[in-house]
């Protein structure tokens, strides 16, 4: 039977599978930068271990794509926790959040995880990657897998297959090594030996696991301290915990039960207090600008509405800057690597422009700034004439908002408020499977443009790459520059997302190539109860922005 792998044939006997295929064509590679991780099989996901039944044309995924950087965190994650078992019978390990390009997990063990323990860990995950030993998927029905995870004590995976709808589940195990079986919502690769570069970082209670970067994938990348991120996942992790939801299977509970309600009216509460703390620290600072920016489907807009609100409460009376009004007429903008415009670039804004007018405006002087318009590409003849009065403060918002070069010289920096906005997810589905900040934005983003802009799934999906790319280069490398971190995250989201999004990736084609994506989408949706409760979100919640009625476009 004749297979193509990357386009070339290949003639496979019966019950190879595409690793052995691969490796016929010289494919396989010896390290992470060049050897395959995964398949893609008419836009599904599968393991380099599957034996195809028919002709198909396979694509192998790398390291450099995002869906390989997946399945190497979710192998890597597989080892560390079945050698922590080995070594250390009792301890659990729970998955918390990404911290740069690791994961954070704390452990919870008698007595307490220490730096020794670390160590010991990680000489252990270096034997048993160098050892290569096979991971095999195997099925399970529901039943069984149920009273597997409860007698291996795994309460939170048992919890979680309830909502399950299917009447089986797929597992992982490494049989050469040990009896430990675990579950993830997507591939993994199919030996240890494949995620042999990695490093550990020892943290109070815990570590955090280091994957290789992207950019040099044959090296750890090192630790980097984030105290401000760091933070702000905690809070929202005290958050999860106060409201009783920090899991999938917390928060079906909360819908089915009816407590949902009080979970968003106290989680709307959190929000507020927040959004009014800010406020304070700006008037604290005595700030004439604040500076906001954020990641795409962050909740920038609502959230410079709300400290406005804020703001005026304790007397201050706004103006409101977009720095979107800053673009350069498009026949400026620059290109990218494909020659496409780049709107996400720092030198698509005006940027002189902008410190001039910003400049004269924290002093009192009279400006008149531009507007865009977005149906000729390019700056109106006449702007809008403003002067920032002594009791106005210029809530200044964009993705560049924090960038050293939108302050320029003569600006008094210390009269300069930066805030960070992003949607900073902590639930889980269970201990071990997180759901990633990414997926929870592209799920606002995905509502946001069929809602407003009537766009299908799978154009909002062919943007994503593109926009995590600008986000990569032009946001993320400040956000620990910001005064303040909001975290626009909102515990009882994916119960209402759900309702909006699901049926509408569920028309995304096999064929498509943005299957994949949508499949990985749906797939950790499943796990999740829809709450049809809309009439109790607020008209100012920063949901409003994605799923429509928010007060602040009236």
């Amino acid at each position: 039977m004749i297979i193509n792998i990357e386009k070339k044939p290949c003639d496979i006997r019966q019950g190879e599978t595409i690793m052995e295929a691969a490796g016929k064509l010289g494919l396989m590679g010896s390290g992470v930068s060049d050897r395959p991780l995964a398949a893609r099989i008419g836009g599904e996901i599968f393991n380099l271990s599957y034996t195809p039944m028919h002709e198909v044309d396979v694509d192998l995924l790398h390291f450099d794509d995002e869906e390989g950087v997946r399945v190497y965190e979710r192998t890597l994650q597989f080892v560390l926790i079945m050698c922590m078992r080995k070594l250390f019978p009792g301890a659990r390990v729970f998955v918390r959040y990404s911290l740069g390009k690791g994961v954070y997990m704390t452990v919870d063990k008698d007595p307490a995880f220490s730096e020794a323990d670390m160590a010991e860990l990680k000489r252990e995950m270096e034997r048993v990657t160098a050892a290569d030993y096979r991971l095999v998927r195997k099925r399970m029905s529901i039943s069984e897998a149920l009273a597997f995870f409860e007698k291996d004590g795994q309460y939170d995976k048992a919890k979680l297959l309830k909502w399950r709808r299917f009447s089986y589940f797929d597992v992982y195990r490494c049989p050469e090594y040990s009896d430990y079986i675990d579950y993830y919502y997507g591939e993994t690769a199919p030996s240890t030996g494949f995620v042999s570069v990695f490093d550990l970082h020892f943290m109070e209670g815990g570590l955090v696991m280091m994957r290789p970067a992207r950019e040099d994938p044959d090296r750890p990348a090192p630790y980097v301290d984030y105290p401000k991120m760091s933070a702000v996942f905690k809070r929202t992790d005290d958050w999860g915990r106060l409201m009783t939801c920090s899991t999938a299977n917390e928060l079906n509970t909360r819908v089915e039960n009816g407590s949902v309600r009080e979970l968003i009216r106290v989680n709307e509460a959190l929000h507020e207090k927040m959004f009014a703390k800010t406020a304070d620290a700006i008037i604290e600072r005595g700030a004439k600008a604040v500076m906001l920016a954020g990641p795409s489907s962050s909740g920038k807009t609502t959230s410079a509405n709300r400290i406005a609100t804020q703001l005026r409460a304790e007397g201050f009376d706004p103006i409101m800057i977009s720095l979107d009004n800053y673009y350069c007429d498009r026949r400026f903008c620059p290109r990218d690597e494909n020659g496409e415009l780049d709107f996400e670039h720092i030198n698509a804004l005006d940027i002189a422009r902008f410190n001039h007018d910003l400049k004269l405006l924290m002093a009192g002087e009279e400006v008149e700034t531009p507007i865009f318009d977005f149906v000729t590409q390019k700056p109106k003849e006449n702007g809008l004439v403003m002067r920032c009065g002594r009791d106005q403060i210029m809530i200044i918002e964009g993705i560049h908002g924090l960038n050293p070069m939108m302050l320029g010289e003569g600006v008094d920096r210390e009269k300069v408020f930066r805030v960070y906005v992003s949607a900073l997810t902590t639930i889980n589905l269970d201990d071990h499977n997180r759901v990633r900040t990414t997926d929870l934005r592209i799920l606002r983003r995905l509502v946001r443009d069929y809602e407003t802009r009537g766009a299908s799934m799978e154009r909002t999906l062919a943007m994503w790459a593109s926009v995590r790319r600008g986000e990569k280069r032009w946001i993320f490398p400040f956000q620990e520059e910001a005064d303040m971190i909001l975290n626009t995250v909102l515990h009882y989201e994916p119960a209402i997302m759900k309702r909006h999004v699901y049926p509408l990736l569920l028309t995304v084609p096999p064929e498509s190539e943005y299957y994949c994506m949508a499949r990985s989408i749906v797939k950790y949706l499943n796990y999740f109860l829809e709450a049809n409760v809309e009439d109790e979100i607020p008209p100012t919640s920063v949901l409003r922005e994605f799923i429509g009625g928010n007060s602040f476009y009236k």
